[in-house]
């Protein structure tokens, strides 16, 4: 019954994630295209994985993992940055991206209290790949948010086994967005928020390169979408009498690009998709941990485990070419945030019930 319950789950997010910010509005964001997709998929050979857990009143929380290439992404290693907005946080494994300059294991998004399970579902994960079997430190990154007001984050109730799962059912093709996965119990602007995501991909004379991005979105301020002042409009905003601390959760931003880049240019990206936050309304309270985690996927700047050769070549995008993907880092970001909102649905959890972003009523607020 409980498996059958989850499929449920699954499919009807996945219907949800029909519904979103520019179908809903019949609005855009930005000028660049997006991908196929409209997701960080559609940065070829990246998949996604969920695994939802929705059980009784208290539990409400999950795992999402991100596989950025296919093959041995231990032996070969992508460059990869870090940039910390507001440190109050539990990311692990980020001082060795920003020391060495490489992710070299999948990326798990999931709650505050469950960083150890991820950390050990990826190590299992990772030492149980072909090629692997002398491996003795594995350096895993695993994001996360507080969903405690939905969940109950104490009872720890992600497990090793879910990450495997998550990892193991991770796809190429369309996203599940809103309560899904890490997304399950978060809260964003005092509404429901979630997994969103999004992608641009630049014209040809910049490169043609794509660009996703992939949020888990639990933060708080002040809403504002295409510059209208949403929150403050409909009255549920931080300060407010209605929502008087509602800023506190963190906001994970996972960025993607087939565009060569290395860790200072990745470095850089990052901190422009950062400002999608503050475009939206976003505040990085005290309480709330931004982070930003950029790879670049492409073959041009791989960086092999193991080499007997002193120096390495790469190819990769120069600084004057940047501003295209600066661009579709912000748009796609702010968009993701957007669709994470439209994607969720109300839910009722351990201490009370949050609701859906009213939508209908933002669309006609934005016309």
């Amino acid at each position: 019954m409980k498996n059958v319950i989850l499929l449920l789950l699954m499919s009807t997010s996945l219907l949800h994630a029909q519904t979103r910010f520019r179908e809903h509005t019949q609005q855009t964001i930005g000028i660049l295209k997006t991908g196929t997709h409209n997701a960080i998929t559609d940065v070829a050979g990246l998949k996604v994985g969920h695994v939802t857990l929705i059980e009784g009143q208290q539990i409400r929380t999950g795992v999402t993992a991100i596989i950025p290439t296919e093959g041995n992404l231990f032996q070969q290693k992508i460059p990869a940055a870090v940039f910390v907005a507001n440190g109050f946080g539990k990311m692990a494994g980020i001082s060795q991206i920003n020391e060495l300059g490489n992710l070299e294991t999948p990326v798990v998004l999931t709650n505050t209290l469950s960083v150890a399970a991820g950390m050990q579902g990826l190590i299992s994960y990772t030492l149980a790949q072909p090629g692997n079997a002398s491996v003795r430190s594995v350096n895993a990154v695993v994001g996360e948010t507080n969903d405690s007001f939905l969940n109950d984050i104490t009872g720890f109730h992600v497990k090793p086994e879910h990450v495997t799962e998550a990892l193991e059912k991770a796809q190429s093709g369309p996203v599940a967005e809103g309560n899904v996965g890490a997304g399950t119990g978060t809260i964003c602007f005092g509404w429901k928020g979630g997994i969103g995501t999004s992608s641009r991909v630049l014209p040809k004379k910049s490169g043609a390169y794509t660009v996703g991005v992939l949020v888990q979105t639990n933060f708080g301020g002040v809403l504002e979408i295409k510059g209208k002042p949403i929150g403050k409009t409909l009255g549920k905003y931080f300060l407010s009498d209605q929502l008087n601390d509602p800023a506190d959760g963190s906001c994970m931003i996972i960025v993607a690009t087939d565009a060569p880049l290395t860790h200072r240019n990745l470095e850089r990206l990052a901190k422009r998709a950062w400002s999608a936050l503050a475009k939206v309304g976003g505040i990085a309270s005290n309480g709330s941990g931004e982070y930003v985690l950029a790879f670049s996927t492409s073959e041009k700047v791989r960086i092999p485990h193991t080499s007997k050769k002193l120096t390495q070549i790469v190819e990769e995008v120069d600084n004057e070419a940047m501003s295209p993907l600066f661009l579709a880092a912000i748009e796609a970001t702010e968009e993701a945030i957007l669709n994470s909102l439209w994607a969720a649905r109300t839910m009722q959890g351990k201490n009370g019930t949050i609701n859906e972003l009213p939508r209908d009523q933002v669309r006609t607020l934005l016309k």
